[in-house]
C-alpha cells in the first residue's frame, strides 16, 4: 500500500444534480475514485442537505489498483438512494485506504452545455 497516493477523506461541498435534459449527452454528476493500493478500498459516502437530515449510503468497494465511477444519478451506484435533482447538497467520502477522488458535473440545462471536474478537499 502506498499511503502517499491519496487520502482517507474527501469533501465536495457544491453538488446539485442537474436534470438529464434533451441533449444526446445526459446531465449528471459523478464521483471517480482511484485506488492505487494493493488492497480493496471500502468507500462510504454521506450526503448533507440544506433542508433535511444527512443520508449515509451503503458502503461500496473499489478493487485494488482500479478506478471506479459512481454516477450520482444512478441509484444502483448510490446504494439504492435516489438523490433529488436540482437540490443543493454536499458529499463526504471516506475510504478504508488512501484514494484519489474527483467530482464531475455535466449540465445540459442550456444549449451550450457545461462540464467541469474538480478535486475535493482532502483531509
Amino acid at each position: 500500500m502506498n499511503e502517499h497516493n491519496g487520502k482517507l477523506q474527501w469533501v465536495f461541498p457544491d453538488c446539485e444534480l442537474p436534470p438529464p435534459g434533451d441533449s444526446l449527452l445526459k446531465g449528471h454528476e459523478s464521483i471517480i475514485v482511484l485506488n492505487m493500493n494493493n488492497a480493496p478500498a471500502s468507500i462510504e459516502m454521506k450526503l448533507y442537505f440544506a433542508d433535511r437530515e444527512p443520508v449515509s449510503l451503503l458502503p461500496a468497494i473499489v478493487e485494488a489498483e482500479r478506478v471506479r465511477c459512481f454516477r450520482l444519478d444512478h441509484a444502483q451506484d448510490m446504494g439504492g438512494y435516489v438523490i433529488p435533482k436540482e437540490t443543493q447538497y454536499a458529499v463526504k467520502l471516506t475510504s478504508s485506504v488512501p484514494v484519489v477522488v474527483q467530482y464531475g458535473r455535466l449540465d445540459t440545462r442550456q444549449q451550450d452545455m457545461a462540464f467541469y471536474t474538480t478535486m475535493g478537499l482532502s483531509v
